[in-house]
């Protein structure tokens, strides 16, 4: 028997026809450790462009940016010089973002903050490990130890910010905590502290206990991992 005869409308089809629906329906039976970085791209990236083949545009965000979460947490600019990337892609890609720091962030919210300390390192991850500029965090805590605010004290450069300790101090009283955790990054991606680090910590630590304020800890985030400077003996 001889074999069909495509009609015109299947050579019309593109080589992708199908394959939307196809990988949605391999999300909804597996999830999301189902699918390659490249073919999550996609997924989210159909809620931007609502026809054509979304592979190459997630491949070449990859190739630029290095990873999955190094492309939802780039600048909006960054991303919209990437050729094929307009502003709806870039809304699509840093929804992804913002959804994934509240998430976390409401995770910390929820319970005290030194009895959910993975959950408080998993939201300084998010929030900081990708950052290309240097900024100090503090998170002001009250007597049961729930978060009252998280509040960027200072943004730097790439690999120096300047850090107040009395104005640490005075924003300190003014919210009424009782505790604080310093939080930095360091963009190099090397979370270990430098000198300055440690010298910085113990004039906080000396600034803060004069008013009656602990300084729990002070951790620096990576790109490749994060420290405690109370792990380490430090403080």
């Amino acid at each position: 028997m001889p074999p069909e005869t495509p009609t015109p409308e299947a050579e019309a089809s593109p080589h992708y026809h199908g394959h939307r629906a196809r990988l949605r329906g391999r999300f909804l039976a597996g999830g999301g450790e189902a699918l390659p970085d490249y073919e999550l791209l996609e997924l989210i990236l159909f809620g931007a462009v609502p026809r054509g083949d979304m592979k190459p545009l997630a491949k070449k965000l990859l190739a630029k940016f290095g990873s999955f979460a190094a492309v939802v947490t780039a600048d909006a600019a960054q991303i919209m010089d990437v050729d094929g990337a307009g502003e709806a892609v870039a809304v699509a890609l840093k929804s992804v973002d913002a959804a994934a720091r509240r998430l976390a962030r409401q995770q910390v919210e929820s319970r005290p903050i030194l009895g959910s300390w993975a959950a408080l390192v998993d939201y300084c991850r998010v929030v900081m490990a990708h950052e290309s500029i240097e900024q100090f965090r503090l998170l002001f805590l009250d007597r049961r130890n729930h978060l009252i605010a998280d509040e960027m004290h200072q943004r730097g450069t790439v690999d120096h910010t300047a850090v107040y300790p009395r104005e640490i101090v005075k924003r300190a009283l003014e919210l009424g905590a009782i505790s604080v955790i310093l939080v930095h990054n360091h963009p190099s991606g090397d979370p270990a502290p430098s000198k300055a680090d440690i010298t910085l910590t113990r004039e906080i630590q000396k600034a803060t206990s004069a008013v009656g304020i602990t300084v729990h800890d002070h951790l620096v985030i990576g790109l490749h991992g994060e420290v405690s400077f109370k792990a380490l003996g430090l403080m």
